[in-house]
């Protein structure tokens, strides 16, 4: 059933025959609670699964001509013309990648000259290592000093940037980079910055405002301010006075970049007011934002069923690896309890675990230890696990905005994925509408028999 070639893990052994009395006491049951866990969710710390606000529709542009050239027009240039250190080019080649994505050749030559940027791009097209490549090739590193500063929403994407910063410096020895989030004791942080500065720091603003306000962490001496998900955190107004007061503590001489799939026309002047005079990137215009080489499809069926098709839909399909998105900590907790007792590789991950935890899984995930992963809106931003291929929205998202961002999982860096939608309400079907209305895509019900080479890497 499953495509083995390219994990190590075993594949899945048959399923015992589903205890459906167990399918039907979730769906009426437990899996309904949604409301106390919401409650609970919102007083975590790092502001991780706010309610996501549905922007007014964003009328975007492309800067020049590029959005009208083809992929190999875009992508025939290769990253020796950007004129990286040999050390940054190496490890590009290690990573395997042969041809800057169109955001990356949009920006990376403004960006390494040190120019202000804002980019919207979507999911997917490597916004990441435009920030990653353009600070390391600038960075001159002193002892003792924080050069780069990269703030982010959640713990999971600080510690998935400070991951892409460590594999593109591996050949720049002299580099150090340290990641700091809430959840872990802050004396680990402080002896850290004491013992051994990091050049670049990559972290989530609560934790970030809490060793600069106890002088641990000295940002006098940055020169590259960059968000990442600017549009989360620059929306909600505690976290927004949270990055100002950072801001304020960096030299007023320095380059901010700014980043994210998706940004309402309302947030952008609050993104300008911390540059000067930027260079703004929107690739491709709004209704492409809906990601190339993904297939969409909704199932129409009622609560009680969604456990029996969701169970059909992993039996049936071919993947490498899946994620499968819920509303709350409570059902994605339930679901997971419910695959593996059916004998599906799952794995879940949620606000309610421990920091610790939560890493843990995902790196198992991401190595391939697992193939399917539940999950609430915590892993719809940012995570970048390129074996996903299927996203099942086994709850509606709230919004446009959230769909996009979630089914961006799969067909990271336009690569072929399957998204499949659950619509069980008239709410549901609203949300769905406005997804089709704002990326004008067609997304119809999936048909009896989906052919594989439409959604799986050949």
């Amino acid at each position: 059933m499953v495509n083995n070639e390219k994990l190590s893990s075993n594949p899945k052994p048959n399923p015992k025959p589903p205890n459906l009395s167990l399918f039907y006491s979730i769906s009426q049951g437990k899996m309904g609670e949604t409301r106390d866990n919401d409650a609970y969710e919102e007083e975590l710390l790092d502001y991780e699964e706010e309610e996501e606000k549905a922007p007014d529709s964003v009328t975007a542009k492309v800067n020049g001509e590029a959005g009208k050239k083809g992929y190999v027009g875009i992508h025939s240039s290769g990253f020796r013309d950007f004129l990286l250190k040999p050390e940054l080019l190496r490890a590009i080649v290690d990573s395997g990648f042969e041809h800057p994505s169109e955001v990356q050749h949009e920006c990376i030559p403004q960006a390494i000259l040190g120019m202000d940027v804002i980019c919207q791009a979507k999911s997917g097209m490597g916004k990441t290592a435009v920030f990653v490549l353009s600070s390391l090739q600038q960075i001159e590193p002193s002892p003792g000093q924080v050069i780069a500063l990269v703030l982010c929403h959640t713990r999971e994407l600080a510690y998935q940037i400070c991951h892409e910063y460590e594999r593109f410096s591996t050949y720049l020895p002299d580099i150090k980079v340290a990641v700091f989030y809430g959840g872990v004791n802050i004396k680990v942080h402080k002896d850290l910055l004491k013992n051994e500065c990091p050049h670049i720091v990559v972290g989530t603003p609560g934790r970030i405002l809490a060793l600069a306000r106890d002088k641990e962490l000295s940002l006098k001496n940055v020169r590259h301010f960059i968000l990442d998900e600017c549009d989360k955190m620059l929306e909600s107004l505690d976290m927004r006075r949270d990055v100002q007061e950072i801001f304020k503590m960096t030299p007023h001489d320095k380059q901010v970049m700014m980043f994210s799939a998706t940004l309402s026309k309302e947030i952008r002047p609050v993104c300008k007011k911390f540059m000067q005079d930027p260079m703004e990137i929107y690739v491709d215009d709004e209704a492409k934002l809906t990601l190339h080489g993904l297939v969409q499809h909704y199932i129409k069926l009622s609560e009680l069923e969604k456990n029996r098709k969701l169970n059909d839909l992993l039996d049936a399909l071919d993947f490498n690896q899946v994620v499968i998105f819920v509303k709350s900590v409570n059902r994605a907790a339930e679901l997971n309890k419910l695959l593996v007792e059916c004998n599906f590789p799952s794995i879940c991950i949620h606000s309610g675990m421990s920091q610790e935890e939560r890493l843990t899984r995902y790196k198992n995930f991401k190595e391939g230890h697992k193939r399917i992963l539940v999950a609430t809106d915590l892993v719809g931003r940012g995570i970048d696990i390129e074996r996903v291929n299927i996203v099942i929205n086994y709850d509606m998202p709230d919004s446009a905005d959230t769909y996009l961002h979630r089914v961006g999982r799969a067909g990271r860096f336009g690569t072929k994925g399957l998204a499949i939608t659950f619509v069980s309400s008239a709410s549901d079907s609203d949300v769905l509408n406005q997804v089709q209305e704002r990326f004008e895509v067609d997304i119809k019900e999936l048909p009896e028999q989906i052919d594989t080479s439409t959604y799986m890497p050949s």
